[in-house]
């Protein structure tokens, strides 16, 4: 029994040690929970065409560890292959392999600025959302307010919004991420979700007013832009600008779409009626996110219905990918930045595009999901001979790598990012050390690190649902902007100052906007 547990100390100090080689940060929320990285990547499945793997695992346990290569089959069969190799090697693709080593990262990383130990949550926050987008907000409000009311007749119960109110509106608004309730109207209420310590800070028919004008654009731009985001767009481009000017990410970054769907503790308690009346979601969210932190260094918006002037709703899911890809990748060329993918990204033409650009990638390729044009047929197949855990093969074409590696299931990698020829290891609690090249560990490791951010990301999203898509979308970035918040503040000497969990620092938030007098967070 202590041999067990020294044997699964080490392990675990082997993991911990290749994880700090790796750049990947401790757990960026200070606050501990359930691993959710049993899979290391990213719920992903292999494309194995056998449930059966596990058993077949231990009927060859016998037979040694794993080693690189497939096993050998039929004459038939090896006739077959030595045929589609030769026109493999014709495309370039030869299993000669070669050692690669990238340049050094062209670019610091971390916060650019210094914020002084006094530092307040608002301070962390209005690094993203300052003064002038909240006056801003006031003044596109007001005026909706007044157009509405000349066409619809006056409101006499409406007065001017003020810097002050709206504050204290986002405030109200945010409340519902650290204290989850039904509505945002719930917090005046008598029952359970009540909020009575902020409650009284505004009436809820002053809440119910400013709730219906609230705007960020009161009217369309004669110049055009993003038709189905003109409402918002101007934030999001003064929020993207401030993400990038606030933070430098590390070399290592994901390209992925968040979690966003609905809180399944809601979904449990919600009668069929309300989710009848709740509309399906009408966009798709995509973020470039430092593997080492968790910042998202930038988002990108597509609405899955409304046409748009460039053309993006004609386009198949490869390609859409694709191109959402450049978008978040422009201002990454000549940094030597490393870029891993999921199967929906990962192709060789976007890989290719991007190496010239001095961006390399990693990414995970699937039969299914992914755009397999110029990749060697033979890589794509499960072969039919059993495989051990751990067996891979690998074809390389230029610094171009396409490796099939196996664990309980097939999975494959595209990458020019990490040599061929060096080795990994994959670390569980349960089945020790499983041989990998190491850039597969490397996509297993960075992936996990953003599994465990999306999973407690997703119990601090802002509650409140409205219907209206650009108000989705804006709830939904202000709900990024205040992670990045709490980030930079754990990365400053404020935090050495006051130790806030996540939800301490949004319950000081919301005071702070609200202009409570005692804005200690509730313990």
């Amino acid at each position: 029994m202590a041999e067990c547990g020294r044997k699964g100390l080490s392990l675990l100090e082997a993991a911990r040690s290749r994880y700090e080689s790796l750049q990947i940060s401790d757990d960026v929320f200070g606050e501990s929970g359930d691993d959710s990285s049993e899979n290391p990547f990213y719920s992903t499945t292999g494309d194995s065409n056998s449930d059966n793997g596990g058993e077949a695992e231990d009927a060859r346990r016998a037979s040694g560890t794993a080693s690189s290569g497939a096993t050998g089959g039929s004459q038939q069969e090896q006739e077959e292959e030595e045929e589609e190799e030769e026109v493999e090697e014709e495309e370039g693709w030869r299993d000669t392999l070669k050692d690669i080593s990238l340049a050094q990262y062209k670019d610091t990383h971390g916060p650019t600025q210094k914020m002084p130990a006094t530092a307040t949550a608002m301070d962390f926050f209005q690094l993203f959302v300052p003064d002038n987008a909240i006056q801003n907000m006031v003044t596109q409000t007001n005026m909706y307010a007044k157009k509405y009311q000349e066409r619809f007749g006056s409101d006499e119960g409406w007065t001017s919004v003020t810097p002050a109110e709206m504050k204290a509106f986002l405030g109200f608004v945010i409340s519902t991420s650290v204290h989850r309730c039904e509505s945002v109207l719930s917090i005046w209420s008598s029952g359970f979700f009540s909020n009575r310590s902020i409650a009284l800070k505004m009436s809820q028919a002053r809440f119910e007013k400013i709730l219906k004008y609230f705007h960020i654009v009161a009217f369309r731009s004669s110049q055009g832009g993003n038709q189905g985001l003109y409402k918002i767009q101007p934030f999001l481009d003064s929020l993207q600008q401030s993400f990038s000017c606030t933070f430098r990410p590390s070399q290592t970054q994901v390209l992925h779409e968040p979690l966003i769907d609905e809180d399944p503790v809601f979904i449990t308690t919600c009668t069929e009626r309300e989710l009848r009346k709740r509309k399906k979601r009408k966009f798709s969210l995509w973020v470039r996110q430092c593997s080492s932190t968790g910042f998202i260094c930038q988002i990108y918006v597509h609405l899955k219905e409304a046409p748009g002037p460039d053309g993006l709703d004609t386009l198949k899911k490869p390609q859409l990918h694709s191109l959402v890809a450049k978008q978040l990748c422009q201002n990454l060329a000549g940094r030597n930045a490393i870029i891993f993918t999921g199967p929906s990204i990962t192709s060789l033409n976007l890989f290719q595009e991007f190496e010239k650009q001095e961006i390399y990638c990693c990414g995970l390729l699937s039969t299914r999901k992914s755009d397999c044009t110029g990749l060697p047929p033979s890589m794509l197949r499960n072969p039919e001979a059993p495989q051990q855990r751990g067996q891979y093969r690998t074809k390389m074409k230029g610094n171009m790598s396409l490796i099939s590696w196996y664990n309980k299931g097939n999975f494959r990698f595209l990458t020019n990012a990490y040599s061929p020829t060096k080795q990994g290891v994959i670390i569980k609690r349960k089945s020790g050390e499983i041989p990998c090249p190491l850039a597969v560990e490397a996509f297993a490791a960075h992936l996990s690190y953003i599994c465990k951010y999306d999973d407690k990301y997703s119990k601090y999203f802002i509650f409140h649902k409205p219907n209206k898509t650009w108000q989705q979308v804006f709830w939904l970035t202000i709900s990024i902007a205040i992670n990045n918040a709490y980030i930079l503040y754990k990365m400053s000497d404020a935090y050495h100052s006051k130790r806030y969990s996540r939800a301490q620092f949004g319950e000081r938030l919301v005071k702070e906007l609200l202009d409570l007098d005692d804005c200690s967070p509730t313990q």
